[in-house]
């Protein structure tokens, strides 16, 4: 069965490709900047991986989903629980969405750093003055996360810096801190829980 988003970029490719060359056929319509523009429409869907964005004149910006990949990548290495964890009022990353996207995404960055210090500490790794990274490294090297794992940790971390520093957030961004971030934690929470 095609995937969707395959099928898509396919007839989007076809469709830009096809006015293109209609353009072209006719001589009197000369290669400007409407047959440009069409040759990037068709390019788009294959060099979207590339770019975080891209900003074409006129102000219009297309913003690409990083935190879904990260999303997709920790649900490979194991790092989403199955189940949000139940708690009575919410983590506080969660209470901020709606008031403060960027506090929101650097609220869940801080939580995923004290699960990191609780595994760590569990594992007899000294947490203390350590960064994100090289907690990870540690974690990696005594073998408590998975090469994967830590990789997936140290993306998802990096978007969630770029909050911090104050990088204009995607609605999509923090609804995916309310849906995604908690089951991150989850998981963390059973590593640091765990035998």
């Amino acid at each position: 069965m095609p995937e969707p988003l395959s099928s898509l970029r396919k007839i989007v490719t076809l469709g830009a490709l096809v006015i293109a060359l209609t353009h072209l056929i006719w001589p009197r319509l000369a290669i400007d900047a409407v047959t440009l523009v069409l040759l990037v429409l068709a390019a788009l869907p294959w060099i979207a991986p590339i770019f975080k964005s891209l900003q074409f004149p006129g102000g219009w910006k297309i913003e690409f989903q990083e935190l879904q990949k990260a999303a997709d990548q920790a649900e490979k290495a194991g790092l989403l629980a199955s189940q949000q964890p139940q708690s009575s009022t919410g983590f506080t990353f969660q209470r901020l969405v709606e008031s403060d996207p960027n506090l929101a995404l650097a609220g869940l960055r801080i939580e995923i750093e004290k699960r990191l210090n609780l595994v760590a500490e569990k594992h007899g790794i000294e947490a203390k003055g350590r960064g994100i990274g090289q907690l990870l490294r540690l974690l990696s090297q005594k073998q408590v996360l998975s090469q994967e794992a830590s990789s997936t940790l140290a993306d998802m971390t990096g978007l969630l810096n770029a909050a911090v520093h104050g990088a204009s957030v995607d609605p999509r961004a923090t609804q995916w801190a309310v849906t995604i971030g908690p089951r991150v934690l989850g998981a963390l929470d059973e590593i640091a829980n765990g035998p």
